[in-house]
């Protein structure tokens, strides 16, 4: 198959949903030879929120330090590939398709079939292993337990905060959520964790002693470090970062960390698009994929710091499952009106749901059919734009942006 076919195959695989468990994708990486190569280093992170801004860290600083660095995450945001990179760079074009290629014709004989997410794990570390690389560090897709990326033995674990999300998969208390996460532990393993609340505190806990897994929260930001990505809760995710690279072995120095940190990378977070770099804007544009209310409060925070005394014309979509009401309770105050678009995604939540959820006192809205007639309306208004809630919105918009071929996926 070329590129375009093997994608197009690879998202029709989304038809068989998500199936949580590993007895799937640990027959898959093992008949596709990926497993990662003796001596390579696996960091394995999961949590709620600021998975993919500690990965992105860890990522660049390890690169700094001269590793050979192989980063898996999800979702994408415009192009597949963004989801499997080496030493900073997308799987090309032709390794993707011939690695799907080959997949194709191994999931045919497999009963059942592997998941989208499933063979996009087999293919990012069967690429890691022809890359050479030194380090791999992987993102969970879901809660931890039974995600498909635990089938991966890992070398140090990391915990990002944990909040409510993912409910009807993971379980609707934060001790629930937290065990799911946690279970990515391993015995004898380091564990690196985010400051948590005191109830998921005590989950992890208890599943270190139990595993005999030495376990190190962080206590502190970090200071002393020029951070590129926006929002004082950066500073705890380099921490967070910086620590687990430690634990992993990587050779830090002062420098590393400085360059990794200045020049780190992580599209649809807080992402400032200036009014100068998008035709027909008069006004900033920022992009955030906060997808539930603990990931809106920290955007709140980071708003009133870059822009003090200003409200937003917001653009906001999302999927279906998320907490809503939570979600418009932290963002509605930010906002001097607000646009409503559903997603191009199967899981899009109506605009008169997304209305229905708003809280008392919320500013005026309209509802539109599309991202592009809400956006062109946000304009009009002369406040600052943000373009908010689920990332596959996030991806649309940073694709129109950007004037870039839109991939859109369901997972």
């Amino acid at each position: 198959m070329v590129y375009s076919e093997a994608v197009e195959w690879l998202f029709s695989t989304q038809m068989f949903g998500i199936k949580l468990g590993l007895d799937g994708p640990r027959r898959l990486l093992r008949e596709f030879l990926a497993y990662p190569k003796h001596g390579v280093t696996v960091i394995h992170v999961a949590g709620t929120n600021g998975k993919g801004s500690t990965c992105a860290m860890m990522d660049a600083i390890a690169r700094a330090c001269g590793q050979r660095c192989g980063l898996f995450t999800s979702p994408h945001l415009i192009d597949y590939r963004e989801r499997i990179k080496v030493s900073g760079q997308e799987i090309p074009e032709e390794a993707c398709a011939a690695g799907l290629t080959e997949l194709r014709a191994l999931c045919e004989r497999l009963d059942p079939h592997p998941t989208f997410f499933e063979i996009s794990l087999a293919l990012a570390l069967r690429w890691f292993g022809q890359a050479n690389c030194d380090l791999i560090i992987l993102e969970t897709g879901m809660g931890g337990r039974l995600d498909a990326t635990t089938a991966v033995p890992a070398d140090v674990c990391v915990l990002t905060p944990i909040g409510l999300d993912h409910t009807e998969w993971l379980g609707d208390s934060l001790a629930q959520i937290a065990a799911e996460k946690a279970a990515i532990l391993l015995p004898g393993k380091p564990v690196i964790s985010a400051p948590q609340l005191p109830d998921v505190r005590q989950v992890i806990e208890q599943t270190a002693s139990q595993l005999r897994a030495p376990l190190e929260f962080i206590t502190e930001q970090l200071l002393g470090y020029a951070v590129a990505l926006p929002g004082p809760h950066q500073k705890w995710n380099a921490a967070l970062a910086v620590a687990a690279l430690h634990r992993a072995a990587v050779p830090l120095n002062f420098a590393s960390i400085q360059y990794g940190l200045a020049n780190v990378r992580w599209p649809g977070r807080f992402e400032l698009f200036p009014a100068s770099t998008v035709a027909g804007a008069t006004q900033p544009i920022v992009l955030d994929g906060a997808h539930n209310p603990h990931a809106a409060e920290v955007l709140a925070a980071t708003w009133h710091d870059a822009f003090p005394g200003q409200q937003a014309a917001m653009v906001f979509s999302a999927v279906a499952s998320k907490d809503l009401a939570g979600i418009l309770t932290c963002l509605a105050p930010l906002a001097s009106s607000i646009f409503f678009c559903p997603v191009a995604n199967s899981r899009a939540v109506p605009c008169a749901d997304l209305a229905a959820a708003l809280p008392p006192g919320a500013p005026p809205h309209q509802s539109f059919t599309d991202f592009s007639a809400a956006f062109s309306a946000a304009l009009t208004t002369g406040a600052p734009v943000l373009i908010v809630g689920s990332l596959f919105l996030v991806g649309e918009a940073r694709a129109a942006l950007t004037k870039s071929c839109f991939q859109p996926s369901a997972q």
